[in-house]
This record gives structure tokens, sequence and C-alpha cells, in this order.
């Protein structure tokens, strides 16, 4: 059910919005769920995604209701085809992988930075107003000197992936003095939900909680003690719905809960939930992570008048029930 707070961003928007909303990444994890929220809520809704990562069967609940387009953000002909009559773009596609991006920098670069720029391009051609950019605050502040970090703190990467989610801001921040194009940046912390691949590099809750589903030793990179800032599916997708009815002068926004919790506790906290006692094996930690990390999201509260609603051992539990109903 829709908390009191989405029902009233909601209505908001039907006031202030007319036209498309895009959602490129939209067959994704997070993208799928921001569509099912804006289908629901009578919003016409256009998917643009290559599906190398991303899965038809995350739209289920909007099929028929939505306008797919299959094809590559680079290629400029499908860009300019999926922002026919858009008013709204939710930018969510990328290549998430932090690894991947520090074994191959060049094709984090062209999948993260280049296509965002054929996007925005476009963009301006066709008049879209407000672009919402699903940036990282995970990997854009690099280690931090204070926690919670707030939007100020310097931003020194540390990884590849931290580096392109950065320069797509200041691509933002070009567009908008230049153009007029009204751009918001919502540096996500560490997400996790239904629908997250417990196959995939990336989402630590999703793959140890499918391990623990196969009876599979859990892998801690490091003593794990390191932290992150962990945050449910549902409270980002609010965050975007936010964002679209935000008229304020400020445009970069932490999405966190502000709290740290290390993969040990979090280990602690799968317990509980699966009812097994797992026993994690620690491996040599990866390069390009940050130790520790967890969002300040004052900024957001004030403005966005958004705050996460959802702890970890609710969320977690979400994930345990999809797992074991997908398995």
């Amino acid at each position: 059910m829709e908390s009191n707070f989405l029902r009233k961003v909601i209505i908001k928007m039907r006031n202030n919005h007319s036209g498309k909303v895009l959602v490129t990444g939209g067959a994704g994890f997070i993208g799928s769920h921001l569509t099912d929220t804006l289908i629901q809520n009578h919003y016409e809704v256009i998917v643009l995604d290559n599906f190398s990562t991303g899965r038809i069967e995350n739209l289920a609940k909007s099929s028929g209701k939505i306008e797919i387009i299959r094809g590559n953000m680079g290629d400029r002909e499908v860009v300019k085809q999926a922002l026919q009559g858009v008013s709204v773009i939710h930018h969510l596609a990328a290549q998430p992988n932090v690894r991947l991006s520090v074994e191959n920098p060049i094709f984090d670069l062209q999948n993260n930075v280049e296509e965002a720029l054929v996007l925005l391009e476009e963009a301006i051609r066709q008049d879209v107003r407000k672009v919402i950019y699903a940036s990282s605050g995970g990997a854009a502040y690099g280690e931090p000197s204070e926690i919670p970090v707030p939007e100020q703190h310097p931003t020194n990467p540390v990884s590849p992936y931290g580096i392109s989610k950065l320069m797509v801001e200041k691509y933002l921040y070009y567009y908008q003095v230049n153009y007029g194009l009204t751009c918001l940046s919502l540096r996500y912390a560490n997400v996790y939900g239904p629908r997250q691949d417990p196959l995939g590099e990336a989402g630590v809750i999703s793959i140890f909680l499918g391990r623990i589903l196969q009876n599979k030793p859990l892998q801690i990179f490091g003593d794990g003690t390191q932290t992150r800032d962990y945050i449910f599916v549902g409270d980002v997708v609010a965050s975007h719905l936010a964002a679209m009815d935000y008229e304020g002068k400020n445009w970069i926004f932490n999405i966190g809960t502000g709290r740290e919790v290390s993969v040990l506790d979090l280990v602690d906290v799968m317990r509980a939930v699966a009812g097994v006692d797992v026993q994690p094996e620690h491996v040599e930690p990866r390069k390009g992570e940050v130790y520790k990390i967890a969002l300040d999201n004052h900024l957001a509260q004030h403005e966005l008048n958004w705050k996460p609603q959802t702890d970890p051992k609710t969320g977690m539990q979400k994930v345990w029930e999809w797992m074991k109903a997908s398995s």
C-alpha cells in the first residue's frame, strides 16, 4: 500500500506535470520498481533498456501499460524515438559494477558518460523539462573525512565507476547553466530489495541471501568491518517521485539512511531473517571500494520532504520472501 507521504507526492506530480515520463534502465532492479509505481499512478511511461542486465519479467506488473524500446543509449536514433513527447527523464541506465570499472575503465566511461551525453544532447533538442539522475553517494565521495557524509563533502572517487558518475553530474550542471535544462542528481547509498540479481556482482544483501538459500558459504572481502549505508528500493523510488515535484535551487541530494552497517552486522541480521546460522569465509579485499561510508540525508529531508521508511531487517525480510517465492 502507498504511504500517505507517497500519495501526497503523487497528487502534486499530477497537478504539476504533463507529458510522458522516460525511465532509462527501466527493466532493471531499481528502474522496474520506479516504472511500476509511475504506472500504478496513471503516468504514461516509456522504458528504454538494452536488456543487458534488465529483465522483461521485471516489468510483468506493468505489462501492456508501457511502451518498451529495446536499444542502446549510444544510438541517437533510438534515443530520439524514446524521447518523443517526454517531459521528465529518470536516467537510471548504467554500468553499475565497481569491480568491472576497475578492470575496464574505458568500457565504464563509454557506458556511463558517453551514453549519458547522447541522452542529454537529444533532451535539449526535444525540450525535455527535467532530468533526474541516479548517481552514487557510495562511490563519488571516495574515503570520507566525516560520516555521515554531507553533499558538500569533497568528491575524490577511488574507482572509475565513481569517477564516471561524478563526470555525468558535471555535464548535468553544464546543461542546466547553458541550456536551462532542470537537472537533479540523487546520490544513492547501497540500494537493495526484491528483483536485485543474487548472481550479480553488486548488491551484497541479495548475493548473500541467495547463497544462504542455496546453502552456499558467504564470501566476505576483507575482515567484514567495512561499512555501508543500505537503503531499500522502495525508499529510493519515493525519492525520485519527490524529485519530480521539486522546484528549489538545490540539485544534488544524498539518498541514504545516514547509518553505517558493517558486513558482519549485516550477516547477523541475515541469520535472524533466514533462521539459519551461517559462517562467512574471508578473502582479500577488492580494489576501488570505499572502506566506510554513510550518507547524510538531512538536505533531502528538508528540501524534498523525503526520508527513508524501511529498516534493514524489514527490508531484508522482503528480499528473503521474494527470493523464496522466486526459487
